[in-house]
């Protein structure tokens, strides 16, 4: 509880003063806006349900950073870095420090809350040297390639300018024609779109005129906009503000979290969505209510802390700190989809930590990466401690799109030499810049190294995982276990099967439920030493034959696969059943490190021609579900994942059928020459050669 009363005593500070608050979000974040910048010339108790929708996303190629940061960024000494921007190789860091040094260098430099750097060198760029007297929270760059800076100030270079201004981005001094500043609160966000500059944080005036905690100014003049009549207002308690901002690729789209109750009058509590903003800016028929419950640490006055739009803009992800609350999205991460409309949205999917906050989210090159005072992801099943299926992950962590599982990637936020801050309670944030993703803190450990307040992750070392799924193929083969260490090997075009073959599989021994991912075979495989009775094993498959098994991995310990009485993989899913139970069962599975999810779904199910409890071994083929039954036959049904209607299913096969019998259909078929296969084992799998 002790990460909690530091953060809480972070957010109590922030509501009391609004000067050194807690930031969470600030710069011209993702990776589409680092483009942006380069063009210029100059220059988510338990798991929650997961909605109906067309289904599940599918897999994508992931590009991910390098876990070991590098070794010339500059260090803050104190306070917190909150913001980053990039104008051409000059890097510009803003927040609540006082003091910089490059990295080797002996003595501080004085710089008061924003300072810029070389990209390549680290240098510190000493003719940049703006005097602001309060925080910097958010940075962007406008199109002509000035820097565009939001905060808690008053002055800026001596002269009033009110938590917004246009610096040169080469000595920081003030660009008075841009006439853009808040008249009072704080500037939490910037960020631009086009032509435009959507800024957000505890204001209601902007340029003179009212606008609350949202407003849209023209970027090159500071000029407000008029027409972008988005107001959001009334605080859960305390300091109505706004937190977290992003704007989709096609500027078309915008989400806002923070802490609100009414948008333009509708309730739309700590989360919005603005949609129309080419045209007529209106609030989205879009809500959740999964962040209007109160979470158990009273302090947090709201608990949806950023938000953050894929590259491509088909999904925003929520961060969300503030204790545990049944049904309320406390302490998670959780995607949802853009173009979906509706009340009482709930994610797509969500991560949960087991009571630790998470302050920071970025989505870029198809990873979801989360900072904050986290211990654990994929912890729905721990309370402030590690749950069954609990990952460490300290304080740092990247994620999979499509289910929010973690990925290999464990940089840890830690390695702050004696004399210094080793665990803060924020992460304020994450952001990729061309060079790979910064981060900013209020600690002085990043991946086992001194790196005061802020670090880069490169993308250089780093690595891509491929997009792995269920064998895509329309025809192939169908293995069934017949033994230990023996399988049929049985041609099938999703229709027909041909003349099954024997195939040795010496390395397949004590095998239950087994599925294919990609080239490799995922099988349950009984050991008496296994913490649980038994493990999922994984062997490579090439050339039609299993490979030497290895345990999946050790965070699996607490699965006990062999009550699996059959299953397949597909979309980031591990689908299964249980003898005796008519039920088809889902977990999240992440290829990239064999993580099982902590989390145990159910799909819908119609129809009466299904009775999960009887089915016994399953794979999935092109858009079809074939499954073995006690009957000993093989069946199909169509699967999308979305629900399974049993009054679909077919027979393919069945053991009973006489070969060449005269009344064989042409769904009933046992090929000519080989005796009728029982197609009862747990062991059955789909698979190109």
């Amino acid at each position: 509880m002790v990460r909690q009363i530091r953060t809480q005593q972070a957010i109590q500070d922030l509501t009391s003063s609004l000067g050194e608050s807690v930031s969470l979000r600030t710069s011209s974040r993702s990776g589409r806006r680092w483009l942006a910048a380069l063009a210029v010339p100059v220059l988510l108790a338990g798991l929650l349900a997961v909605p109906a929708q067309a289904g599940p996303p599918t897999p994508v190629a992931m590009t991910l950073t390098s876990a070991n940061p590098v070794d010339n960024t500059p260090h803050a000494k104190d306070g917190d870095a909150k913001a980053f921007a990039e104008i051409g190789s000059t890097v510009y860091v803003g927040g609540g420090f006082t003091s910089v040094k490059a990295a080797g260098a002996a003595s501080w430099t004085t710089r008061n809350y924003l300072f810029a750097y070389d990209k390549g060198t680290g240098a510190l760029k000493t003719a940049f040297a703006p005097r602001l007297d309060g925080a910097v929270h958010a940075l962007a760059v406008s199109p002509d390639g000035k820097l565009i800076v939001g905060g808690a100030f008053k002055t800026v270079n001596g002269v009033e300018r009110r938590n917004l201004v246009q610096l040169d981005p080469n000595t920081g001094a003030t660009i008075t024609s841009w006439v853009g500043r808040s008249d009072g609160g704080l500037v939490r966000r910037t960020v631009v779109s086009g032509d435009k500059l959507y800024i957000a944080g505890a204001f209601t005036w902007v340029n003179g005129t009212a606008h609350s905690l949202l407003a849209r100014l023209d970027v090159r003049t500071g000029a407000i906009d008029p027409t972008f009549q988005i107001d959001a207002s009334v605080a859960r308690t305390s300091q109505q503000l706004v937190w977290g901002l992003d704007v989709t690729p096609d500027g078309n789209t915008l989400v806002a979290v923070g802490n609100f109750t009414k948008v333009n009058g509708l309730d739309r509590n700590q989360v919005v969505l603005v949609e129309g903003l080419k045209g007529t800016p209106k609030v989205a028929d879009w809500s959740t209510q999964r962040y209007v419950a109160p979470c158990t640490i009273s302090g947090f006055p709201f608990y949806a802390r950023d938000v953050d739009f894929s590259d491509d803009g088909s999904y925003f992800v929520i961060a969300a700190d503030g204790g545990r609350s049944a049904g309320a999205y406390c302490d998670t991460i959780a995607r949802f989809e853009t173009a979906t409309r509706g009340r009482a949205i709930d994610g797509t999917w969500v991560n949960d930590t087991g009571h630790d906050s998470v302050t920071s989210i970025e989505a870029a090159d198809n990873v979801v990466y989360v900072g904050g005072h986290f211990r654990w992801l994929n912890n729905a099943n721990g309370d402030d401690s590690a749950g069954a299926g609990a990952i460490n992950r300290y304080g740092l962590g990247a994620l999979d799109p499509i289910n929010g599982m973690p990925l290999v990637w464990n940089p840890t936020r830690s390695g702050a030499p004696a004399g210094t801050t080793a665990w803060g309670p924020i992460v304020w944030e994450l952001w990729r810049g061309s060079a790979g993703l910064y981060a900013g803190f209020d600690s002085d450990g990043l991946g086992n190294e001194y790196h005061g307040r802020m670090g880069l992750f490169p993308l250089a070392g780093g690595r891509t995982v491929p997009a792995t799924n269920a064998p895509a193929a329309a025809s192939g083969y169908l293995y069934l276990g017949t033994g230990d260490g023996k399988t049929a090997k049985v041609p099938f075009n999703g229709t027909a099967l041909g003349t099954p073959a024997t195939s040795s599989q010496p390395n397949l021994t004590a095998a239950g439920a087994a599925f294919s991912i990609g080239d490799r075979l995922y099988w349950s495989r009984t050991n008496a030493a296994a913490p649980q009775g038994s493990y999922l094993q994984v062997s490579t498959f090439t050339g039609g034959t299993v490979g030497a098994p290895w345990v999946s991995s050790g965070f699996n310990d607490w699965y006990k696969p062999s009550t699996m009485s059959g299953a397949f993989y597909l979309d980031g899913r591990m689908y299964y059943t249980k003898a005796g139970t008519n039920k088809l069962f889902y977990r999240y599975l992440e290829p990239d490190g064999s993580i099982i999810g902590c989390t145990e779904f159910t799909l819908p199910s119609t129809g009466t021609g299904l009775n999960w409890a009887n089915v016994r071994g399953m794979a999935w083929v092109n858009g079809k579900l074939v499954y073995g039954f006690t009957d000993g036959a093989l069946r199909a049904v169509p699967f999308d994942g979305t629900a399974v209607d049993g009054a679909a299913a077919v027979v393919i096969a069945t053991s009973r059928t006489p070969i060449g019998s005269s009344t064989r259909s042409a769904l009933l078929l046992s090929p000519r020459g080989a005796p009728p296969l029982k197609w009862t084992s747990p062991t059955l799998f789909f698979a190109t050669s």
